[in-house]
């Protein structure tokens, strides 16, 4: 069985412990020891002795790649850091998406003006959908996905703010780069569209590749995991090698774990839970779990629009695990709450 490395044993400060600690991919955290998984074993290793582990040269890799710091993505005028979380806004413009679908459909300036809104309220990114991909929500026509989203990108665009397109297919990436975004993400990791990696390639733009367990099915499908957390892992890693074989850079892709998307309440949470694994993949990660049905699941059914406790605890989670962007509904407090952890991590650094 392939071995894999998670990052365990979280320090405050690595300042008195050179040689006791490492850095998690050029971040703001530091860990002392890896859990490494191994034909269904577990066992921990101290950063303190991994010579003898590192002689593996699949361990080497993992090592090499956790450790290293994502680069930057400069998109214009505006640049997307990686060295510390960051907020993606999700601004649907659909008349069913499972949260907040019809709020801001057939109006594509009251739109955008809630996307600048975001922006102001210090989202990094704001990340426009034309199609709803909750469960049994039906294909929509590219055409009619195209006349919703563009006229929305085209504002945001304009007034420089930094813009992704939430699509699956390759005519509408196409339309939403032409008309101002900056990046594709893919809830089907360029798997629904024939044409999608070619047009993500040709744009050399920046790409989100999520898990999913039947991608060209619609994502929601699947027969169950024989551990999660290692399956998703070594799907993405296979997906990115076969992306960068397409022609696009490995340092232009981000990796998305797909929380929600044909997996049970169990597997979310063993995700999630394990999250730090997944920066053996060498690429930021994005953590969009903002009011999914888990939280309902765990809170007495709570309908999505209460999920904000919920959402909030889950974006910590992630930011405690290394997660580089949040993609969320509730802009202005996961903002706020990732203000006051980074302010918690800066005076862990300097404070003694």
């Amino acid at each position: 069985m392939t071995l894999h490395l998670r990052p365990v044993q979280f320090v405050d400060t690595p300042v008195g412990r050179d040689g006791e600690v490492a850095r998690l991919a050029g971040g703001m955290l530091w860990f002392a020891a890896y859990e490494v998984i191994e034909a269904g074993e577990r066992r921990t290793v101290p950063v303190t002795v991994l010579d003898r582990l590192l002689q593996d040269d699949r361990a080497a890799r993992l090592h090499a790649r956790i450790t290293a710091p994502r680069p930057a993505l400069t998109l214009g005028a505006r640049t997307l850091r990686f060295d510390q979380p960051s907020v993606a806004a999700i601004l649907n413009v659909t008349p069913d998406s499972f949260s907040d679908g019809g709020t801001h459909a057939d109006d594509p300036a009251a739109a955008a003006s809630a996307g600048v809104a975001m922006a102001a309220a210090g989202a990094a990114l704001i990340d426009v959908g034309g199609e709803s991909t909750r469960p049994g929500a039906p294909v929509v026509w590219e055409g009619d996905e195209i006349a919703r989203v563009v006229p929305v990108v085209e504002r945001l665009a304009r007034s420089g703010t930094l813009v992704s397109i939430d699509t699956r297919k390759a005519g509408v990436m196409e339309a939403a780069l032409a008309a101002g975004a900056a990046i594709v993400n893919d809830v089907a990791a360029l798997l629904w569209d024939d044409r999608a990696l070619d047009v993500v390639a040709r744009a050399q733009c920046p790409v989100v590749l999520m898990h999913s367990p039947d991608p060209a099915a619609g994502g929601h499908g699947g027969s169950g995991y024989g551990n999660v957390l290692t399956d998703v892992f070594d799907w993405l890693d296979a997906r990115i090698d076969a992306v960068v074989a397409g022609g696009v850079a490995r340092d232009r892709i981000i990796v998305d774990p797909g929380i929600g998307f044909g997996k049970s309440l169990s597997d979310n949470l063993a995700l999630i839970n394990g999250l730090t694994l997944f920066h053996g993949l060498g690429c930021p990660i994005l953590l969009g779990a903002s009011r999914k049905r888990m939280i309902g699941a765990l809170s007495n059914e709570a309908p999505a629009d209460a999920r904000l406790g919920g959402s909030l605890a889950l974006a910590l989670k992630g930011i405690e695990a290394g997660v580089q962007l949040l993609r969320v509904h509730d802009v202005a407090e996961t903002v706020q709450a990732v203000r006051v952890w980074r302010g918690l991590r800066d005076q862990a650094l300097v404070g003694r």
